[in-house]
């Protein structure tokens, strides 16, 4: 019985992680629909701003974790 290494748990696991996530996205873009829900344009600024952040937040914590990695 071989070990998950750990690329290949980085793998399972972000695939996962990034499935959940598009599929609350979809969640987000049904609050979209007028016929259901009344929103300002502030409201949803609110939220798109809010998800950018997380985004950045997230290319951050990547890109924070090469520096100081540069190899020949």
């Amino acid at each position: 019985m071989s070990e998950e290494t750990k690329h290949d748990r980085f793998k399972r696991l972000s695939e996962a992680r990034i499935n959940k996530t598009l599929k609350n996205i979809g969640l987000l873009e049904n609050l979209a629909n007028t016929n259901n829900y009344h929103y300002t344009r502030e409201d949803y600024e609110r939220i798109i701003a809010s998800l950018r952040d997380a985004v950045d937040d997230l290319e951050a914590a990547f890109k924070k974790r090469e520096k100081g990695n540069f190899k020949w």
